[in-house]
């Protein structure tokens, strides 16, 4: 395993990290203010559109997509480091490169699984950057850490298919923007296997019989760099069958298949966040004065410090130890790395963001600082894409097998 970058990685940081340093940090506090000024909270501060053409223009665009006909044609190894470099402003930098989820993970299930017409009707605008989307699967009424527990009905009505239940938590789906869910139901609820009764199917934002109802609150955030988390009521919504993506049954592969990139793309973006949060750690120790000597004098200072950019170095490799073994022996292959650092990476980038939160006293639970908004979005990583205990449940189970 070599790990060093080769040298379009490097380009690309070096372009990426420049894009940064002269457009996106500044930017943060210019959406912040026109988001103050908006009709809606959802509607999307100006500032983002300029991003998008400034990266569009640069050549960083679409770069989390390995199809280089509809994307940057890179390699997991690749774009690792890039999307690290995004997650130092997780609600800006994504969605400048239109490499921000829901949109990346239902690009790729659109690239992988759907037919011509789908791709020339969503995919291509998606990629375009003119719309987004969302991608329906969470439900209040179960455990949707089983996703064989969902109940939402996608029912065959002679060249039709009718949708009938209730999602929550679906991110994008306060966006103006967003014109499509990619909806996860059951087609065969009484089917033998349990994990071939789902399908999933496109449906038009503007079908009669969807209705978003409410934004979903994280820790007290509405998260704007979505498009927000919503509830969304599907009553007897019908779209034809030609909406299925795949085949009938094929939900749950086509849901794996989504979440293994999506999962490298998170804990990559919350090395990025944990950089973030180093950064601001040491600024803070060596600008504040507490009982008689610098914060960065204080000895528990250094430990959390320390602590925080071994921890850091630790992850990257596992992660990138991940992105390798994906592009040599595939997602399968890599089942337990892709495991191991969903359930690594969150959980340790939360301590790094409360140290600093710490060392930052009541700034750093204010709004004058990103480290409130990137705890709650660090925090909820631990829940989204499978919840740590299903993750360690698999992880342990396969371990076993080595002695069974």
């Amino acid at each position: 395993m070599d790990f060093a970058y080769d040298a379009r990685t490097e380009e690309l940081r070096a372009k990426l990290l420049a894009f940064m340093d002269e457009y996106v940090y500044p930017a943060e506090p210019v959406a912040e203010e026109q988001r103050a000024q908006l009709a809606s909270p959802w509607d999307t501060p100006a500032v983002v559109g300029e991003l998008k053409a400034e990266a569009r223009r640069q050549g960083l665009w679409n770069l989390f997509l390995p199809d280089a006909e509809y994307g940057g044609g890179l390699t997991n190894l690749q774009y690792a480091p890039l999307a690290e470099i995004t997650g130092r402003s997780p609600h800006l930098a994504p969605t400048a490169l239109n490499c921000a989820a829901p949109d990346t993970g239902n690009m790729e299930v659109l690239h992988q699984f759907a037919d011509e017409q789908q791709k020339k009707q969503w995919l291509e605008p998606l990629l375009a950057g003119e719309i987004r989307s969302a991608f329906a699967m969470t439900e209040p009424e179960v455990a949707s850490s089983d996703a064989t527990n969902i109940t939402t009905l996608i029912e065959r009505d002679g060249d039709d298919y009718v949708i009938t239940g209730r999602k929550w938590y679906i991110s994008g789906a306060m966006n103006p923007d967003c014109k499509i869910f990619i909806v996860m139901g059951k087609t065969d609820p009484d089917g033998a296997d349990p994990r071939r009764q789902q399908s999933m199917v496109l449906v038009p934002r503007d079908t009669p019989g969807v209705t978003v109802k409410r934004a979903m609150q994280v820790f007290g955030y509405e998260d704007h760099s979505h498009g927000g988390h919503a509830e969304v009521v599907f009553d007897h919504a019908r779209v034809p069958v030609t909406n299925l993506i795949g085949e009938e049954g094929g939900g749950f592969a086509i849901a794996q298949a989504r979440l293994g990139p999506g999962r490298i793309h998170h804990c990559m973006r919350l090395i990025g966040m944990a950089e973030r949060a180093i950064e601001l750690m040491c600024q803070r120790a060596v600008s504040r004065v507490a009982f008689g000597k610098a914060l960065a004098q204080q000895g528990v200072v250094h430990n959390w410090i320390a602590d925080a950019r071994v921890a850091v170095e630790q992850l990257r490799l596992l992660v990138l130890k991940t992105a390798w073994m994906m592009d040599t022996v595939g997602n399968k292959g890599a089942h337990t790395e892709i495991q191991a650092i969903k359930i690594a990476t969150p959980r340790t980038v939360v301590g790094i963001l409360d140290k600093a939160i710490q060392l930052h006293g009541a700034g750093g639970v204010s709004q004058d600082f990103p480290l409130a908004e990137l705890y709650a979005s660090a925090r909820t990583l631990m829940l989204a894409d499978g919840p740590d205990e299903v993750h360690q449940r698999s992880l342990a189970r396969r371990e076993l097998k080595k002695y069974l």
